[in-house]
């Protein structure tokens, strides 16, 4: 017989819960506030069934664009064809995290700032623009000898003597 091609066709490993964290749902799930403009990571949660998006979504990162009192809208860039189309789904708060993806570009914001504050505390003007790694520094390689290598020459009579 052929393979299903149902909604939750080969989501064996993806949809089940991880090693160690079956049984009951932590209850900082429930109590996370999500605010539009928040960034989630879509991670379906096996044991809840309402409100479960579908398999393509499980893993991809998306944007709050509505809060209801159980489930959160998420637009999500989808891949159809040739064309890249934003989907806006709604899914119940179990089956999404608050994103990382914002964390390092925080992170670089706070350290900026700082940058700025104690230039300016100097008197001075600073570029906080990242700039792009440039090329290794040079070095002499120290101790070592030169050997000039030649090719032997080609003799074309020896080689028709031992041959055919």
């Amino acid at each position: 017989m052929p393979a299903g091609h149902g909604l939750r066709s080969r989501t064996r490993d993806s949809f089940s819960r991880p090693f160690r964290k079956k049984g009951t749902i932590a209850l900082s799930t429930y109590l996370r506030t999500y605010h539009i403009g928040d960034y989630v990571d879509i991670k379906v949660n096996g044991a809840v069934h309402k409100g479960m998006p579908h398999k393509f979504y499980h893993g991809r990162t998306g944007r709050v664009w509505n809060v209801t009192k159980r489930a959160i809208g998420v637009e999500v860039n989808k891949q159809v064809g040739n064309r890249i189309i934003r989907k806006r789904i709604h899914v119940r708060v179990e089956h999404v995290m608050p994103s990382r993806c914002t964390e390092e570009f925080r992170l670089r914001k706070i350290k900026n700032d700082q940058l700025k504050a104690e230039a300016k505390a100097k008197g001075e003007v600073i570029s906080t623009k990242r700039q792009p790694e440039g090329p290794k520094p040079g070095f002499m390689v120290e101790g070592a000898t030169l050997e000039t290598v030649t090719p032997i020459p080609y003799d074309v009579v020896n080689d028709l003597k031992g041959g055919y």
